[in-house]
């Protein structure tokens, strides 16, 4: 005999009316499409085994940015101001003027002048050449190497070096205050100058743990060494990309067992555990091939690739399993959740990309890749969890026990079902909103403290007590010279540098600077000029001034360091040491900057902003708080326009979109009670878990209005909602929650910060769409309204 059911449910698939075109193509091929899949991933899963870690100096930064684009066009005269490492090798016991300290010493020298993306022309060290000292005589300037040629590690060559360091200027910059360290100083090439390749930031880093931490501290157990610089940093970072994969390990097992505690199937855990392993090879297989590779920022995107596809997986495992427990075979059930879902799935799913998408419109090629990643990833989730999980399942269907555990479970979860529901009553709405406006108030008053840019000094991308910060904290506090350098270039005529009116204004510039909070040092040609000015008249301080002779000005210059003047005289930079490069440091100094050079640009000299590693970062927080707002604005306005094209109502709108933005504001008073500021690693999250969390209320929202239609009341369709997708949707919300906390764990502090911050938008966004959404149904939505329109359209 046939089943009833069975015949009924056929019956309904082939009405033409109610089939629609995208099902059939899809079950009317079903073999055909499984063949391409497997082809596909074959294909882009063998490219996405070979995707490396990728990280350039350049791409971390706004290239667009008038700073940045001042920085590169003078980037051949800034000499030594650009990407570098520096490593300071530490005396434990003792001084540095022995003869094992600079025999260990030199041979770190000759290591570090022959590492692959050393700019050798530019190193600097007490063994090499272009460190000198120099000192005035009765006889005129004398000076030379402050290690000299006859340097044999005698005792008295020993004291010969340390009267050349004491007449040198290289205490508190190369040599430190304490004489117990001395810096390497060694100038990088971004792009190799023979081949063209790129520096491998991975490899470099390597070849500095092996060949000069680990060798020279196991050869001399009296030495210790630090390193920094941007190539270490990111080195680092690379390196905690290796641990990742013990998170991606631990989040598909909890996932895996949660799945399977809430659905009781092993087909219903195992297949959207696997199409979303599938979607993440096809993403990274694509990107690869696109020319991407993963940096230590997009190398989560396949986490939030693998979240999403478990969240949609969740939703087609439920309806399947529903319609398996009224009796469909496998086919038909597989047909009936894909009628039911593949609308709002695609919708929360485009609101995703577009979601993502937005971030490519800020200027920092690192938050693009990161937007082209996820915008990749998700269009596979909407190929493998809209096709390929629900054909696999077509032909596997849910397993016994899950759809006795459906049947089973029926009336006791329907309690809890009739409980929640209350959150759409007439009584509790009101009390929900009020909660709600409370939070909201909340909210803008903490966010009101919130920061753009780095709220510590050191690396914030990784951990105080991590390798690299106790190396930076051991060079700020040993040296005088910051490793935090901002840079304003002086922009002349050819061979103008030098005139008297561009060092007196370099020289009021300094003067402000230095009266500037969050200001150490400055140094410029203007100083040269001072001290040897004063050199010249028997160091009298009288004379420690610029001259307005312009011949005692040109010989004053003549011994200028290098890095203070180009070649043909039309560029010198003023160097300024900052203390930190937290964010109301830079806008402070950068302030005072701009307003300087609005009151003091001529047609013979012009100030201009910025190089360092601090003007970087300047540019970089200007760009990332211009982005913020105009970020929010786009993904909203898509979300909004997407769920407005789909279900045509403003007021379905504002029911899916208003918690939507409760939790952004309420994400942003987190951030900033946590210390945690906006910048290039948590920009994105905010964008990312909007993307995400549109996915619940456009799921809740969607089954809420199908009961409406129906007839029912508001209440009795929210208990509907929830007996059908809301218990997919919190199940999901908890999982995903779970599955990114475990990143707090993390060596990389961002990689942390966003775990955080992820948990609470996941999980946030969950309980704003199970019980705000229907709080604000209560006073937004007419049923008798809708039911009517419905009606009338028939």
């Amino acid at each position: 005999m046939s089943n009833p059911k069975h015949d009924k449910g056929e019956h309904y698939l082939t009405t033409p009316k109610a089939e629609p075109f995208l099902e059939r193509v899809i079950f009317n091929n079903r073999a055909i499409i499984l063949v391409a899949f497997f082809l596909l991933t074959l294909f882009l899963g063998y490219n996405a085994v070979k995707i490396q870690p990728d990280a350039s100096f350049e791409r971390m930064i706004p290239l667009e940015h008038p700073y940045i684009v001042n920085m590169l066009e003078k980037r051949d005269d800034l000499q030594n101001l650009g990407n570098f490492v520096r490593i300071a090798v530490e005396v434990e016991e003792g001084d540095i003027f022995t003869k094992e300290y600079m025999e260990t010493l030199k041979q770190i020298t000759d290591e570090v002048f022959y590492l692959n993306g050393v700019d050798r022309s530019g190193l600097q060290t007490l063994w090499t050449s272009n460190v000198r000292w120099v000192e005035v005589t009765e006889q005129g300037f004398q000076g030379g190497t402050v290690i000299p040629d006859s340097y044999d590690g005698s005792d008295a060559s020993l004291e010969q070096l340390r009267q050349n360091v004491l007449r040198s200027n290289e205490v508190g910059r190369l040599v430190a205050d304490n004489f117990k360290s001395t810096i390497v100083y060694a100038p990088l090439y971004e792009k190799n100058p023979e081949t063209g390749e790129p520096l491998d930031y991975g490899e470099f880093s390597r070849q500095l743990e092996e060949k000069i931490r680990e060798k020279y501290e196991a050869q001399n157990p009296n030495v210790e060494i630090h390193i920094v610089g941007f190539a270490k940093k990111v080195g680092d970072l690379i390196e905690g990309i290796g641990s990742i994969a013990w998170f991606a390990g631990i989040t598909i097992i909890l996932t895996t067992l949660l799945l399977f505690w809430y659905s009781r199937s092993i087909t219903g855990t195992l297949v959207p555990v696997f199409t979303s392993i599938i979607a993440v090879f096809l993403q990274l297989g694509t990107l690869r091939l696109l020319g991407y590779g993963l940096d230590p920022y997009s190398v989560l995107v396949p986490f939030l690739v693998f979240a999403i596809g478990i969240s949609h997986g969740v939703q087609i495992v439920n309806a399947i399993a529903v319609e398996a427990a009224k009796g469909f075979d496998p086919v038909t059930a597989a047909r009936l959740a894909f009628r039911a879902l593949y609308i709002p799935g695609m919708l929360a799913l485009i609101s995703d990309a577009f979601g993502f998408l937005t971030l490519f419109f800020i200027e920092i090629d690192v938050i693009r890749d990161l937007a082209v990643a996820a915008g990749i990833g998700v269009a596979f989730v909407i190929l493998t969890n809209l096709v390929l999980h629900v054909l696999i399942m077509s032909y596997i269907g849910i397993s016994k026990g899950g759809i006795r555990h459906v049947q089973n479970h029926g009336e006791k979860q329907d309690r809890k079902w009739r409980v929640m529901s209350y959150f759409a009553h007439p009584g509790v709405a009101p009390i929900s909103l009020l909660i709600a406006v409370i939070g909201l108030g909340l909210g803008l008053y903490y966010k009101q403290n919130l920061k753009v840019g780095d709220l510590d000094r050191g690396a914030p991308e990784l951990r105080a007590d991590s390798r690299y910060n106790t190396d930076n904290a051991f060079i700020i506090d040993n040296y005088s010279t910051s490793a935090d350098v901002l840079v304003v270039m002086v922009e002349t005529p050819v061979e103008q540098c030098t005139q008297y009116e561009v060092l007196r204004a370099m020289d009021a510039l300094q003067w402000e600077l230095e009266n500037t909070p969050g200001v150490q040092s400055s140094a410029s040609l203007a100083d040269v000029s001072k001290i040897v000015t004063k050199a010249l008249n028997e160091g009298n301080w009288k004379w420690y001034e610029i001259s307005r002779n312009q011949t005692i000005i040109n010989a004053s210059i003549r011994s200028a360091p290098s890095g203070l003047i180009n070649t043909d005289c039309s560029l010198t930079p003023v160097l300024v040491f900052l203390e930190d490069h937290k964010a109301e440091t830079l806008q402070t100094v950068v302030d005072r900057v701009e307003e300087f050079a609005s009151n003091n640009n001529t047609e013979d000299h012009t100030f201009l902003l910025a190089a360092g590693n601090a003007g970087v970062e300047a540019a970089t927080n200007e760009v990332i708080s211009n982005a913020k707002d105009m970020m929010l604005l786009m993904v909203y306005g898509v979300v909004s326009l997407l769920c407005l094209a789909t279900f045509r109502s403003v007021r379905a709108v504002l029911c899916i979109v208003v918690p939507l933005g409760l939790t952004s504001i309420l994400c942003e008073a987190i951030m900033a009670v946590s210390g945690i500021g906006i910048k290039v690693a948590t920009l994105p999250v905010i964008a990312l878990g909007v993307g995400i969390g549109v996915d619940y209320g456009i799921y809740i929202y969607s089954k809420l209005e199908k009961y409406l239609l129906e007839g029912k009341t508001l209440q009795e369709a929210y208990f509907e909602t929830l007996r059908s997708t809301g218990k997919a949707v919190m199940f999901t919300g908890v999982t995903l929650g779970l599955g990114v906390v475990t990143w707090i764990f993390s060596p990389i502090k961002f990689q942390a910060d966003m775990g955080f911050l992820l948990f609470f938008m996941f999980l946030w966004n969950m309980v704003g769409a199970i019980w705000l959404l229907p709080a604000l149904a209560r006073f937004l939505l007419r049923p008798d309204q809708m039911l009517a329109k419905a009606r009338a359209a028939k």
